[in-house]
């Protein structure tokens, strides 16, 4: 425990330090959010009303995840190999190499897939029809990640199963590669679609990271344990710039990656409940707004007058920082639940 405090508090510095530098260096890049109320008539409804919320944060810096990510890869890469070395005892119950290898390929994959949208959106190259993505083909790349890691989780860590209360463990066999898939990719969806806040979803981010590194400390998992709290201190260091007013956001970049890299670390713990449970307002985001598409698209009707939920209480006039504070406490309660569920 020790050592993994002593992690977050080296990363959260190394961070806090970088911070400031990259918000400037994003500023001077002009990687920032664009300002889409010039093409208001070809904008829907909800997009209008979003943007009419939103027209005080155009020009906040996006890409914030680039440089967690770079300081958690850094940080990860030169400080296990040194634990190691120092013999310091390390143990997993899966193969250490092929863990870390799928961790950091979710981590880094989907975080490039991200950062690709965000450079199309932050400088209207997608508009100009220059390398741009469709969303179908976004959502094709993702399913294609998905699958990938959801294979190297069944094969390379023989993980063909999920933790059930009451039920105990299931056995699902080759199932688990579709469903493990659909897990991750849902995960990336619902926290991109979550970040729609200042601090909003890094902050229940950080809640649920704890939650699942107390979790793998019960499951003696050493590669978790250290690249939790490095993931901990570094998100820390951020989420200090990314309240409200927020000074720099996630972008996609982070938003993605981040999505992913928590479903995956819930599938190798392996405790899908309280993956679901303590990841629940993610849920709930996701649901609301695939819920409002289904409604358009096939009844050609609204079920609520925007969404996702975040962006209802905004627009019935909660002030931002209510629904971030209040959030953050549902998420506490969520955690503190799908704990228990782990245990039981």
């Amino acid at each position: 425990m020790a050592l993994s405090l002593g992690l977050l508090m080296f990363s959260f510095l190394l961070t806090s330090l970088l911070v400031v530098p990259f918000i400037n260096f994003l500023y001077k890049l002009k990687f920032q959010r664009l300002d889409q109320t010039k093409s208001a008539e070809k904008l829907k409804v909800g997009e209008k009303l979003f943007y009419k919320l939103h027209a005080g944060k155009i020009g906040t810096p996006v890409g914030g995840g680039f440089l967690i990510i770079a300081v958690v890869c850094l940080l990860f890469a030169i400080l296990f190999p040194l634990i190691s070395y120092l013999g310091i005892y390390i143990s997993s119950s899966y193969p250490i190499k092929e863990e870390i290898n799928i961790i950091f390929f979710t981590f880094i994959s989907f975080g490039l897939l991200g950062l690709y949208d965000d450079l199309m959106k932050s400088f209207g190259l997608a508009r100009q029809g220059i390398f741009g993505l469709k969303t179908r083909h976004k959502f094709l790349i993702q399913c294609t990640l998905g699958v990938i890691i959801a294979v190297l989780l069944y094969n390379n860590l023989k993980i063909d199963f999920v933790h059930i209360p009451l039920f105990n463990v299931i056995p699902l066999g080759i199932v688990y590669i579709p469903f493990a898939a659909f897990v991750i990719v849902a995960f990336a969806n619902a926290f991109n679609i979550t970040d729609g806040l200042d601090g909003l979803s890094c902050g229940l981010l950080l809640i649920y990271l704890f939650a699942f590194w107390i979790l793998s400390k019960t499951v003696l998992d050493t590669v978790l344990s250290i690249f939790l709290p490095l993931w901990i201190g570094a998100l820390m260091a951020f989420l200090y710039f990314n309240v409200y007013p927020a000074r720099i956001w996630l972008g996609d970049v982070g938003a993605l990656s981040f999505g992913a890299t928590l479903a995956v670390v819930g599938l190798l713990i392996g405790k899908i409940m309280a993956v679901v449970v303590i990841g629940g307002l993610f849920i709930v985001e996701v649901a609301s707004s695939f819920g409002q598409i289904i409604a358009i698209r096939i009844f050609h009707r609204r079920i609520f007058r925007i969404a996702p939920l975040h962006l209802l209480f905004q627009a019935i006039g909660w002030e931002e920082p209510k629904i971030v504070m209040r959030a953050w406490l549902v998420g506490i309660i969520l955690a503190v639940f799908g704990l228990w569920l782990a245990v039981i």
